[in-house]
């Protein structure tokens, strides 16, 4: 008896969460469904835990928190001065991408790419932007994925199934609108498990990504307001259509009297 009474509790709890995210109709309907199915497993049941850990990943996503994130170009500028010596094209690109992000009033499709060897400070001039805009910062190592659901999750009917890195940053961000790093995103590897490189063309695309469906989550998720910058080593690698999203900034690598 005890059991019920803890596990009509946690359905309770659940449905209040559920009514204070922001969901569609048909996503709402289906994680009412699994709420429901809580009553009819005991507590101790595999099928339990599996829909108890479903529903708290889907009420732990931001669903309505951003962090204030307004573009403050002076403040980028002096950030982007402190951290980092020279490089006065490279900051120049960065500060004009953001001043147009600033004044367009619809989102713009174009990425920035930072494009030098590796050591050349890429990834901690992103961290700088990030901090600048006072919004999270997240890396995302794309190094050697081969998997399209290491990105997009994997479907709940497997067991051990769990949502994708973009999912999980975004758990990890607290926010709706973190930076994320897309690290090395000439090492993407294709292989038998689907392209991850289509699952980020969609990730990229302004007009797709404000309905991101993972295959774990499975309700449409909003990245339109993430700020994504990748970097690459090498952009003979990078797949074309996904080299024709973005806006490559090279960075030079050091000559020996810079080092």
């Amino acid at each position: 008896e005890l059991n019920t009474t803890i596990q009509a509790d946690l359905a309770e709890e659940y449905r209040t969460k559920l009514d204070s995210i922001n969901i569609n109709k048909d996503s709402y309907d289906q994680v009412l469904l699994d709420i429901q199915r809580l009553d009819q497993y005991p507590d101790d049941s595999t099928e339990f835990a599996v829909i108890k850990g479903y529903l708290d990943t889907l009420f732990s996503l931001p669903w309505k928190k951003r962090k204030s994130g307004k573009i403050d170009i002076k403040r980028v500028k002096k950030e982007l001065d402190q951290n980092h010596f020279g490089l006065d094209n490279v900051k120049t690109r960065i500060l004009e991408h953001l001043a147009v992000r600033k004044i367009a009033k619809k989102r713009i499709g174009t990425i920035l790419c930072l494009a030098g060897p590796p050591g050349v400070g890429k990834t901690s001039i992103v961290k700088s932007v990030a901090s600048a805009l006072r919004r999270p910062f997240i890396r995302l190592s794309l190094g050697g994925i081969r998997d399209e659901a290491e990105l997009r999750g994997h479907r709940r009917a497997y067991v051990g199934s769990m949502p994708g890195k973009i999912i999980n940053s975004l758990i990890k961000a607290e926010a709706l609108n973190p930076v994320i790093c897309l690290d090395e995103i000439d090492k993407l590897a294709g292989g038998f498990k689907g392209d991850p490189s289509s699952v980020l063309l969609e990730i990229l695309d302004i007009e797709q990504n404000q309905t991101f469906i993972d295959h774990y989550i499975q309700c449409p998720v909003d990245l339109s307001q993430c700020m994504f910058i990748c970097t690459a080593n090498e952009l003979k690698a990078i797949p074309e259509p996904l080299l024709n999203r973005m806006e490559v900034i090279p960075i030079p690598g050091y000559t020996v009297s810079e080092k």
